[in-house]
Order: C-alpha cells, then sequence, then structure tokens
C-alpha cells in the first residue's frame, strides 16, 4: 500500500503504478484550533506486509503529515513501514553553523526514524545526511532523467554546474544526454544569502549550455550564472535541477535572465517537473 503526503501526491500515484501497488485514499484536515491531521481511512483490508509513505517534507505541515502518516501504517498493522521522501527537508541544515545551533538535518532524521523500517530519500544535499537516520536509509539518485526533456539538438553542448560540489550531477546528466564539454562556475559566498560567481573557462560562445543543479531555490545564484553565460555569448541557456524549490520569484528571475527552459523532477511538484523520479525509486522497493 503507497501512502501519499499531501505534496507528493502525483508522484505516489506514479510510484504505485510502476510497482503494481494499490494507493491509499488519505485525507488531509486541519482543526480549528490549528492541528493537522493526517489519515488513511481505507486501509482496514490492506495487505499489513509492508506500507509505503511518500512525502516530501517541504513544510513543517509536510513533516507532520508524514510522522501521522507512519503511525497510521502502524496503526492498521502493517509490519513494515518504508519511508520514500522524494525532497528531504533541512537536509543542508546538516552541521551546526555557530555554537548553540541545532544540526537540524539529525533532529527531522531521528523523528523520522521513529516511525519507519527503512527510509529512501533522493538526491539529498550529501549522501551523509543519510547516516543521521537511525534506520538503515539510503541515497537515491535520479540526476540521469534531466536529460530525457533536453532538446535532442543541442548545439555543440556544455553542460555546467553552478560550483564545484555540483559538477558530478552535470556530469551525469551530460553522460546521459550522450554529448558535450563539461565545467563548473567558482562561486564565493559572501554571506547567507549573497554569493559571488566567477565566470568559467568554457567558451560557450554561440553554443547550447545546459546549468545542472540539485535544486533551486530563490533563483538567485543560478540567474546570476545565466547572466554569464549571455554575456559570454552563449546560445540557448537550459536549466535542470533535481529539486524544484522554486521559491516565490525564481522563475521569474530565470526567465528575466534569458532561461530557454527549465526542466525538473517532481521530488518537489512544480510545473517544470517533467520527469519523475518515481522509476528509480521503484528500482530501490
Amino acid at each position: 500500500m503507497i501512502l501519499s503526503g499531501s505534496a507528493s501526491q502525483a508522484l505516489a500515484a506514479e510510484l504505485a503504478a510502476e510497482l503494481g501497488e494499490p494507493l491509499a485514499s488519505v485525507e488531509y484536515e486541519r482543526f480549528p484550533d490549528g492541528e493537522l491531521l493526517a489519515s488513511a481511512p481505507d486501509v482496514a483490508d490492506a495487505d499489513p506486509d509492508r506500507a509505503v509513505v511518500v512525502a516530501s517534507t517541504v513544510s513543517s505541515d509536510a513533516h507532520l503529515e508524514l510522522l501521522q502518516l507512519q503511525d497510521a501504517a502502524r496503526e492498521w498493522g502493517a509490519s513494515e513501514v518504508v519511508t520514500v521522501l522524494p525532497y528531504m527537508g533541512y537536509a543542508r541544515q546538516d552541521d551546526a553553523f555557530e555554537a548553540g545551533h541545532p544540526v537540524s538535518a539529525r533532529a527531522v532524521a531521528r523523528a523520522i526514524s521513529s516511525g519507519t523500517d527503512r527510509v529512501l530519500t533522493v538526491a539529498p544535499h550529501e549522501d551523509a545526511v543519510c547516516d543521521f537516520f537511525e534506520v538503515p536509509a539510503e541515497s537515491v539518485d535520479a540526476a540521469g532523467r534531466l536529460a530525457d526533456p533536453l532538446p535532442a539538438d543541442l548545439a555543440d553542448p556544455v553542460f555546467l554546474s553552478p560550483d564545484e560540489g555540483a559538477v558530478d550531477l552535470a556530469e551525469t546528466v551530460r553522460d546521459s544526454y550522450g554529448a558535450g564539454e563539461l565545467d563548473y562556475f567558482e562561486k564565493t559566498r559572501l554571506s547567507g544569502s549573497e554569493v559571488e560567481l566567477s565566470p568559467s573557462d568554457a567558451d560557450v560562445a554561440g553554443r547550447d549550455v545546459v546549468v545542472a543543479d540539485d535544486i533551486i531555490a530563490t533563483g538567485s545564484t543560478m540567474a546570476g550564472a545565466v547572466g554569464i553565460l549571455r554575456e559570454k555569448g552563449a546560445g540557448r541557456v537550459f536549466v535542470t535541477c533535481v529539486h524544484p524549490m522554486l521559491a516565490s520569484n525564481a522563475v521569474t528571475k530565470l526567465s528575466r535572465a534569458g532561461v530557454e527552459a527549465i526542466y525538473a523532477t517532481d521530488t518537489i511538484e512544480r510545473p517544470v517537473s517533467e520527469v519523475s523520479v518515481a522509476s528509480a525509486l521503484a528500482e530501490k522497493l
């Protein structure tokens, strides 16, 4: 039985179809005092062997829904609960910023561990985040699927990452596409919200460019990268990412910077979620 958090309904349905398992009818309520209730009232006759809870924790409410659905699965007798985190919120807070600060990724991992037997999460900020869980946890790579919606006629393409840390992701997209040069931008963080980008050495003049990253949050860093590419005479610029958070006016920023198209997965369900990670998750389940 597949149980879906409210932020992952389309992906949960896709995963249920991939696995040939039933999709529970999950209800999401909010009481007058603000408390949430996520429940699966139709699972009384469900197979008690396994429940798979699929929930991207994109908000505090989504985290609570996940914990409730885990408990609901136990309540109706599931002998195994598997938790799928297409996007794990707080994963980027994987260290204490200063004395007295929490390691928030560890805190939420411990909470999630209390209600599950196993965890799968797609492309966390660092694979080491999986070590915070107190049950077996595994990172799932879905970056290769970002090549699927790219045009087949890219002109002498260059695949770039916004920093050296994401170059492996850009390489995976390039390899899946089957051709192209690989490079990255030098990125210097000036503050919590300000980043300085240094132009890469790749000659992008007249060439199509694919910029690949694990997550786009505000879009500011990516828009800056695209602006530099435009200044250097790049042809079409495509942006790809695994997790399309795209907060506030991120899409507008990227469009104004001159992005031809944005392609992302459905770990966070957005209009740009052109490819699904369901098959990658199904292989692990």
